[in-house]
């Protein structure tokens, strides 16, 4: 342990302003930092207490969460899970892929947080409206613009007519083979398929529980010594700049959960990974938030549903009551225990104060049911268990994440965000690189250059 009694200036988040404090605690040699209690905060957390250079009686490491629920209350708890080495950017796939079938392997990942392989596919069909109203919304939600979050593929109009469900099994048996409809995708009806083509060769694609493994992974940190904290950071603290010398974090500014007052953590290391809810922090970080609302179906008991991922295109016919024909785009996710995850499109909603303040519109989460379940039966016939929404963290001007050391703020300010749609599949190299940069000093199992914070700030 070494005393400090040292100057240090905060950073004002809503100016941008240096305010000057003096600070009297006692830290230990390498004092670390994280805000954020997502998957790319608790990953790193898991990380850095992994390392082998990590040692608890020279280190501490604290964990910083602003929900009064605990961690994974945003994104992290409420995306699909999807982890493939299709994904992007390359950088990190191929360090993270390699990185969450090990700690699978490790710590029982398939029944801990439900990892497995899985088939990915894109369908496009026919949807049929068995509820007018419902399937006439756009799954949009309300007080946003639509914002893409699915693949966009045209669909054909076919001239022939189309089969039924009281076509021959026979037929239906052909319609399987024609469209390329795999033999044990049983949840969707094959008489409402154009086409279905297999996005990614076996072992390619593969899926996580993105609460159970966010969770996981802070508790297996916690296990190694991290610390968890629920407060919301105000401000991060920086050193008084002096002659010829740079500015270094101090630590951070928080307010507990259940209090009034602001307390100081001091730290040589701060990490930040909170999402779209970085730049409250610093604000010169160009990211965004992509409001995407979403809802998980529990099938009837007894129905088996395949292990598929399917990225459909939906032709919606004009309701009997006046409605337009659309074309939807709902992602669907078969999870492990038969749970059934889907997703709409985003929107441009405004990012609240916190996680905790994430408006749901119930409208957008009936649509995304209505039309998944205009081509399965199974899905029709299910129970809704949750309807949600959540905010992905998207870098405005383009390219992304953000991973790397902000030596144009502060030395020792690590950032950590800006995912997207692939911050459940690139957490584990976000975590490994981030760990190596702290505790080594650089980065060593990808080259992460294009990702640099100075390339954006």
């Amino acid at each position: 342990m070494i005393s400090a009694s040292r100057a240090y200036e905060y950073l004002d988040t809503e100016r941008y302003k240096y305010t000057t404090t003096t600070i009297m605690s006692s830290v230990p040699t390498q004092s670390i930092v994280i805000i954020g209690g997502g998957i790319i905060g608790c990953t790193t957390a898991y990380y850095l207490a992994s390392h082998p250079k990590f040692d608890p009686a020279k280190t501490s490491i604290t964990l910083i969460e602003a929900s009064a629920h605990g961690v994974a209350q945003g994104a992290s708890g409420k995306a699909g899970g999807l982890v493939a080495k299709w994904a992007y950017p390359k950088e990190l796939v191929a360090v993270s892929f390699q990185e969450h079938v090990r700690l699978a392997q490790e710590h029982d990942g398939a029944s801990r947080w439900g990892w497995r392989f899985v088939n990915c596919g894109s369908w496009e069909g026919r949807g049929e409206v068995v509820e007018p109203d419902a399937a006439a919304g756009s799954g949009v939600g309300a007080g946003g613009r639509r914002k893409s979050l699915e693949k966009t593929l045209g669909l054909s109009d076919s001239e022939s007519k189309p089969p039924t469900r009281s076509d021959t099994e026979a037929s239906l048996k052909e319609r399987r083979a024609a469209t390329g409809l795999p033999e044990d995708l049983n949840w969707v009806e094959p008489h409402l398929t154009d086409s279905y083509s297999s996005m990614a060769p076996s072992g390619a694609t593969a899926q996580v529980h993105p609460y159970l493994f966010t969770t996981s992974m802070l508790e297996l940190a916690q296990a190694r010594g991290v610390r968890f904290v629920q407060g919301k950071v105000t401000s991060i603290v920086v050193d008084k700049p002096g002659t010829g010398n740079a500015r270094r974090v101090g630590g951070v500014t928080y307010i507990p959960h259940g209090a009034q007052e602001a307390e100081r953590l001091l730290a040589t290391h701060v990490i930040l990974s909170a999402g779209a809810w970085s730049p409250r922090i610093v604000p010169s970080l160009p990211i965004s938030g992509t409001r995407a609302h979403s809802i998980t179906i529990r099938p009837r008991p007894g129905t088996p549903i395949a292990p598929y991922v399917l990225f459909t295109e939906i032709a919606l016919p004009a309701s009997p009551k006046g409605g337009r024909a659309q074309q939807v785009s709902p992602e669907i996710y078969a999870r492990p225990d038969d749970e059934v995850y889907c997703c709409g499109p985003g929107d441009d909603s405004a990012v609240p104060e916190t996680v905790d303040d994430v408006q749901v519109d119930q409208g957008a989460c009936e649509s995304i049911r209505a039309h998944v379940a205009s081509i399965s039966r199974e899905l029709r016939e299910g129970e809704v268990e949750r309807r949600q929404a959540c905010f992905l963290p998207v870098v405005s001007v383009g390219g992304g994440p953000i991973v790397g050391e902000a030596k144009e703020i502060a030395e020792g300010l690590v950032v950590a965000t800006g995912h997207t749609c692939w911050g459940i599949c690139n957490a584990p190299g976000t975590a490994k690189a981030v760990a190596e940069l702290v505790l080594e000093g650089k980065i060593k199992c990808a080259n992460l250059n294009k990702l640099k914070p100075s390339r954006f700030l």
